[in-house]
């Protein structure tokens, strides 16, 4: 059978660029909107693209609107903290992997906080979307307590829910202080507290 599902060469050739010229617009849009909004909360769309090397235009196809640029980055944002916990797993021994990934979601919420308000402005309109649920987080934080339940080094029956609530202090804290110090030590209370009654101690 002639043709028969077999990929035209020259448009293979012609399409691949195209998509990933695409890809790596969108990529860079991501990324200079990340670091602005992080910077200033209301940073406009316009001075997003410039700095992205894009038009606007390029910026309106990809995201129909700021609202829909401002969510996707805090997905994505989300989402690296949510797989930096697979990575640690993979690299580390449960009990070092579950800190570390807390210093982790640590640092997200310290040096976001353009990024937090940028998402309550969006957010906060009537008839305005919805935040979108820390979902990615709470499933990286149930595979890393079940990890260590599993090795023993945290007490049993602990779920993500629990632990979301034990750090909720995380944003509490001005990360315009010296929050490093205060949070470690927040984080290491919680830590030994998850400790306690383990059974492989």
């Amino acid at each position: 059978m002639e043709g028969g599902g077999v990929p035209h060469p020259g448009r293979d050739k012609k399409d691949t660029p195209l998509r990933s010229d695409a890809q790596r617009n969108r990529e860079r849009i991501l990324e200079v909107a990340r670091e602005e909004l992080t910077r200033c909360a209301d940073a406009p769309l316009s001075a997003i693209a410039r700095k992205a090397g894009v038009g606007q235009g390029t910026v309106y196809r990809n995201f129909p609107h700021r609202e829909a640029l401002v969510l996707e980055v805090y997905r994505y944002e989300m989402q690296q903290v949510a797989e930096a916990a697979r990575q640690l797993l993979a690299t580390r021994d449960p009990e070092r992997a579950l800190r570390e990934w807390m210093d982790r979601l640590a640092r997200f919420a310290m040096t976001k906080a353009g990024l937090a308000d940028a998402i309550r402005l969006v957010t906060s309109t009537p008839g305005g979307p919805v935040k979108p649920g820390p979902t990615p987080v709470v499933d990286a934080a149930e595979l890393l307590l079940r990890a260590n339940e599993e090795a023993g080094t945290i007490r049993p029956g602990v779920t993500a829910d629990d632990f979301l609530l034990a750090i909720g202090g995380l944003w509490q804290v001005d990360p315009r202080e010296d929050w490093q110090p205060r949070v470690t030590r927040l984080l290491n209370l919680v830590m030994d507290g998850l400790r306690a009654g383990a059974p492989g101690r």
